[in-house]
C-alpha cells in the first residue's frame, strides 16, 4: 500500500462522487452509460496521474473526469444539456472533456481513444516533457484495429502511454469468452514486447499501485504498459437500452453488488484503519455536493443558437483596411 492517509481518503471521495453522480442521473435525468461498479478501476488509475497527464475516455464516460478531479457541477450541467456545462451543453453524456485536468476527449466510437492517446504520447516525446498519456477502453474495443495499431506504434517508439482496459466482462450483451480468442486481455501485450498487467478492478488500491508502476516506467522512457482491470458494471450497457435477452443471470449481478462493490470494499478497508469519522464526513459532504450539482444544473440556462455556431465555425478573417481587399470579399 503506497497511498498516505490523505490519498486514501481522496481515493474514497472520488469513488463516492462517481457513484452519487450516477445515482443522481438515474433519479433526475436518466441518460447515458453508467460507471456504477467500475469506480475502483477508474479512480485507482486516475489517482496515479498528475493534472497535466493526459486521459482519453470512452462512451461510459461520466466517471473519468470525476476520477481525474474535475468539478462535478459543470459535469452535471453538461448531462442536463445546459450552457454552464463543461462543454456548454453541446457535448453531452458521451463526449465530456476537461482540458484543465488533462482530459483530451471521450468518444462514442469504440476504440476511438487509442489513436488520440497514442498521439498525445508522441507529442510528449517530441516536446521532451515527463507527462504520460492514459487511454481508458473496454474489453470490446480490443478487437478493433486501432487497438493493435496504436499499441504497436507505442511499443516501437517507446511512447509514454498506459493502455488501461476496464474489462467489465461484456461488450453490450456479448461476453468476453464469446468474442475473444484469448480472453486474458493482458496477455496481448506479449505480442508487442511490453508489460501486460492483470489487476482486480474492484480493489482500488491495487489498481493504483499497478498504474503507478506503469506511470513510473513511462516517465522513465521505457514505453507503454497494458493494464487489464477486471471489473463489473452493475447496470445495463445503457440505462436507455432495453435488453430483450437474458445474457447474464440475476444471481451473477447480485453477487457483484453484494460482494464485489468497490466502494463497499474500500469503505471497509478505511474503517479497519480507524478512519470511520473521516469516511462519514466524506459521505455527508459528497451527498451535499451531489444535491448542489443537480440544483445547479436545473437552475442553469439552456444553450443558445449562437453557441452552436461558435462551436462549429471559426471567426471570419478580418483584413486591415489598407490591404486593398473589398469589404464584401
Amino acid at each position: 500500500m503506497t497511498l498516505d492517509r490523505a490519498g486514501q481518503l481522496e481515493l474514497f471521495t472520488r469513488m463516492l462522487r462517481i457513484r452519487k453522480f450516477e445515482e443522481a442521473i438515474i433519479a433526475h435525468y436518466p441518460v447515458g452509460h453508467l460507471s456504477i461498479g467500475q469506480e475502483g478501476a477508474i479512480v485507482g488509475a486516475c489517482m496515479a496521474l498528475r493534472d497535466d497527464d493526459y486521459v482519453t475516455g470512452t462512451h461510459r464516460s461520466h466517471g473519468h473526469p470525476i476520477g481525474k478531479g474535475a468539478d462535478v457541477l459543470p459535469l452535471m450541467a453538461e448531462i442536463f444539456g445546459k450552457r454552464t456545462g463543461i462543454c456548454k451543453g453541446l457535448g453531452g453524456s458521451m463526449h465530456l472533456t476537461d482540458t484543465s485536468k488533462g482530459l483530451i476527449c471521450e468518444s462514442a466510437i469504440v476504440g476511438g481513444g487509442f489513436p488520440l492517446a497514442t498521439g498525445a504520447g508522441l507529442s510528449i516525446k517530441v516536446r521532451k516533457t515527463d507527462q504520460v498519456s492514459l487511454c481508458f477502453f473496454g474489453d470490446g474495443a480490443t478487437n478493433q484495429g486501432t487497438f493493435h495499431e496504436s499499441i504497436n506504434m507505442a511499443a516501437i517508439w517507446k511512447l509514454p502511454v498506459i493502455y488501461f482496459c476496464e474489462n467489465n466482462g461484456y461488450a453490450v450483451t456479448t461476453s468476453v469468452e464469446k468474442s475473444h480468442g484469448q480472453p486474458d486481455i493482458a496477455r496481448r501485450a506479449d505480442g508487442y514486447g511490453i508489460p501486460g498487467v492483470n489487476v482486480d478492478g474492484q480493489d482500488a488500491e491495487a489498481v493504483y499501485d499497478a498504474t503507478r508502476l506503469a506511470v513510473e516506467r513511462a516517465r522513465a522512457g521505457h514505453g507503454p504498459t497494458l493494464i487489464e482491470a477486471k471489473t463489473y458494471r452493475f447496470d445495463e450497457h445503457s440505462n436507455r437500452l432495453a435488453i430483450p435477452i437474458r445474457y447474464r443471470s440475476e444471481e451473477e449481478i447480485a453477487h457483484h453488488r453484494t460482494h464485489r462493490d468497490p466502494i463497499t470494499l474500500y469503505r471497509a478497508v478505511l474503517v479497519a484503519r480507524n478512519l470511520l469519522p473521516e469516511v462519514e464526513q466524506i459521505e455527508a459532504s459528497v451527498a451535499k455536493l451531489t444535491e448542489d450539482a443537480v440544483q445547479f444544473a436545473k437552475d442553469s440556462p439552456e444553450p443558445v443558437m449562437q453557441d452552436l455556431v461558435d462551436s462549429m465555425y471559426s471567426d471570419p478573417i478580418h483584413f486591415p483596411a489598407h490591404a486593398g481587399i473589398p469589404s464584401n470579399a
